[in-house]
């Protein structure tokens, strides 16, 4: 079988925010990587950190990493010390920091490579499980015993099928180069402070990514041309993997029609070929997802539609929580199907699909409910919270009161106006939107009621549910103010 053609799309030429995709032959995106400049704590970092204060009620620790906020420690991960308040400790960031929360850290250090992860103060010597033959697995753990250093642990990676020892003892060899600067930065070094940075986004990618599939690197950097090449001979040595400098007058993802496919990994609704659709909504807690038939109507009877749209909505759901880097708790509501052999059939495809997820995926099967959960480790800030934030108009809810529920709130606002003044006009403004609704809907009522001349002015730049009171008085002295914003402001929405 051949293997599929997939490029390597980085958009570097930005320093503020590095931007890499990896697409298939058909130009759909496969994965997406973002990394900005003014992200701190990410995974991999080492911080010698201080102690700040143990919470032994939480069973916990919050460390001083030196840059901010602080690192969280599960005491359960510390073993044979006592953690004690202003003690200094070497922690590596196991999750990163997101959504207003500090980085959990912990003391078990380890070291990632292109073939393999060396660990600290470890023994065993492993091999991903994700090498299913079992002569080469055999073969990689008896290299691993043979180049394991006294005093640590390594564990043979995917990438590393079918290397020989050389290529494994080498990259050994750099990891053991790597810990010994570790271990002296840390001596020569106060705490709280950075001792170990991991490499970028770009060099991950490239580290982590290349494979016989990739055929191509494309970027907009001059500048990063000749790094990307060596790191394309250091990471991949013996494939001639063509490292191409786009120069073209349009953005390079524009050319690959990249921005809306990104767009799309924050939206809610996410169309399937056959016109079935998922809706996907991100929590705290879990992710859920829906699954609709929506405009497939299938050809043969309602088992075989549900059983397809089921079946093609496994490979969706497969493909956004890797693009989207969700983690955690996923529960998926399928389309009910009465026949076991049905579920057993989509269990096994969603199984099957989480099995090339380089982020462990476990498939636990369809609930009583009708429900199939699912767990995916969580390797670094999903995609919604890299790109995107709360509505500052809804606080975060998804939603915002109807017009006529803020209209209300307007009216009740010149309630109290009137109530408290003797003027005969006054001008309010709020959303454009709500006050074209006001004017269209309620205001000659409104003017009638409270005996009073009323002008709605709307603005864009005001939130949704915002309001104020822009003039009141005669109904000259406020007419003077609205044709003096017409003219400052250009505006041409006062009534």
């Amino acid at each position: 079988m051949l293997n599929k053609s997939k490029k390597i799309i980085a958009n570097l030429i930005d320093p503020e925010e590095i931007r890499i995709a990896i697409i298939d032959e058909k130009g759909k995106l496969y994965e997406f990587f973002v990394e900005r400049m003014i992200e701190h704590q990410r995974t991999g970092e080492i911080y010698k950190a201080r102690v700040d204060s143990v919470l032994k009620g939480m069973n916990s620790a919050f460390l001083n990493l030196g840059d901010g906020r602080n690192g969280f420690l599960y005491l359960n991960d510390v073993k044979d010390m006592e953690v004690r308040q202003g003690m200094e400790m070497l922690v590596q960031v196991v999750k990163s920091a997101r959504k207003g929360k500090g980085a959990r850290v912990s003391p078990r250090i380890s070291l990632a490579g292109r073939y393999m992860v060396l660990i600290p103060h470890g023994h065993e010597a492993g091999v991903s499980k994700r090498i299913e033959n079992d002569e080469e697995r055999a073969r990689l753990r008896k290299i691993a015993r043979e180049i394991r250093p006294e005093g640590f642990g390594i564990i043979i990676r995917t990438v590393a099928e079918h290397c020989d020892e050389e290529e494994l003892r080498s990259d050994v060899n750099e990891l053991l180069d790597k810990w010994n600067t570790i271990l002296y930065d840390t001596e020569h070094n106060s705490a709280p402070c950075l001792i170990y940075r991991e490499i970028g986004v770009t060099e991950r990618v490239l580290r982590d990514e290349l494979t016989d599939e990739i055929d191509e690197i494309v970027i907009d950097s001059a500048d990063d041309k000749e790094n990307i090449e060596a790191c394309v001979r250091r990471f991949f040595p013996g494939k001639d993997i063509e490292v191409n400098l786009f120069c073209g007058k349009l953005p390079l993802f524009d050319v690959y029609g990249l921005e809306s496919q990104i767009a799309e990994l924050t939206e809610r609704k996410v169309w399937l070929s056959s016109g079935a659709y998922l809706v996907i909504d991100q929590t705290e807690a879990l992710t859920v997802i829906d699954v609709n038939t929506g405009k497939f109507v299938g050809s043969k009877n309602l088992n075989d539609t549900v059983l397809k749209t089921n079946l093609e909505a496994a490979v969706e759901v497969a493909r956004q929580l890797r693009l989207r880097a969700v983690g955690g708790i996923v529960v998926v509501d399928f389309i009910d199907m009465e026949n076991k052999n049905d579920n057993d059939t989509l269990v096994r495809e969603l199984q099957a699909l989480f099995r090339t997820d380089r982020c462990k995926a476990r498939v636990y099967g369809v609930t009583g409910l009708g429900l199939v959960e699912i767990t995916r480790k969580r390797a670094r800030t999903d995609i919604r919270s890299a790109i995107a934030r709360g509505c500052p108009f809804c606080g975060g809810l998804g939603v915002v009161p109807r017009e006529e529920s803020v209209a209300m709130h307007v009216k009740r606002f010149i309630r109290k106006i009137v109530l408290s003044s003797n003027s005969d006009a006054l001008l309010v403004e709020c959303h454009s939107d709500v006050a074209g609704f006001i004017n269209e809907t309620f205001l000659s009522a409104w003017e009638d009621e409270f005996e009073i001349k009323i002008f709605i002015h709307g603005r864009d730049d005001i939130s949704w549910t915002k309001y104020r009171l822009e003039c009141q008085g005669t109904l000259q002295q406020v007419e003077h103010r609205i044709e003096v914003l017409r003219k400052t402001r250009g505006c041409r929405n006062c009534i």
